[in-house]
């Protein structure tokens, strides 16, 4: 007489049976976002970058990229689609776009360079401090690099309105610009300290 058939274990409570696919709608919307971005320079560039219709398209590619950054995240997470490709993708997507942005305005001479290349070095600094302190930990987003890029996301969208000799649209723009820029600083000082603490944590003998 045969053995009966074992039954396989059972699985946990709401975990998934394989791993999901890259092909899945964040994703798709991460590489939207990426496709955004070229385009969003041209029209940003295109006929010296002073033309109110171009200007006009370039700031509705740059809010519809934005929107696509925050839906892909939340349906990810939502129906369990996180996946490595897009754990990589979706943050060189996000730098992609804001630094075409930064690089964008500070080339038609509406934005300091020293604002742009503090931006830039804060976001890839803080990036390779990820890969520096990834065998030990991972670090987060904060609340303050959530903030931070919200107020990048807003200051930028007005810088790229094209109105700006309407005095209370240049200063409103010019004030949250300047609120992101300290934001940014801050937030980029606080991954340091957090890395060299993780690093530090991550040295020191077990008791």
């Amino acid at each position: 007489m045969s053995n009966p058939p074992t039954n396989p274990a059972p699985r946990a409570a709401g975990g998934p049976l394989h791993a999901p696919s890259a092909w899945n709608v964040p994703n798709a919307l991460t590489v939207l976002r990426l496709v955004l971005v070229p385009l969003f320079v041209w029209l940003l560039l295109r006929e010296g970058g002073h033309t109110d219709s171009n200007r006009l398209l370039a700031t509705a590619a740059f809010v519809v990229a934005i929107v696509t950054d925050r839906f892909d995240g939340d349906i990810a997470r939502r129906w369990n689609l996180v996946t490595n490709f897009g754990k990589i993708a979706d943050p060189i997507a996000d730098k992609a776009l804001t630094g075409a942005a930064f690089l964008g305005l500070s080339y038609l001479g509406e934005l300091p360079w020293w604002v742009t290349i503090v931006v830039m070095v804060r976001e890839w600094g803080v990036t390779a401090l990820r890969f520096w302190v990834i065998r030990h930990g991972v670090m987060p987003a904060s609340r303050g690099g959530k903030l931070k890029t919200v107020l990048q996301a807003i200051a930028l969208g007005l810088y790229l309105l094209p109105w700006q000799e309407v005095k209370i649209l240049h200063w409103t723009a010019v004030t949250i610009m300047a609120a992101a820029v300290l934001v940014t600083i801050i937030t980029g000082l606080d991954y340091l300290g957090r890395a060299l603490r993780l690093r530090a944590a991550a040295k020191r003998p077990l008791p």
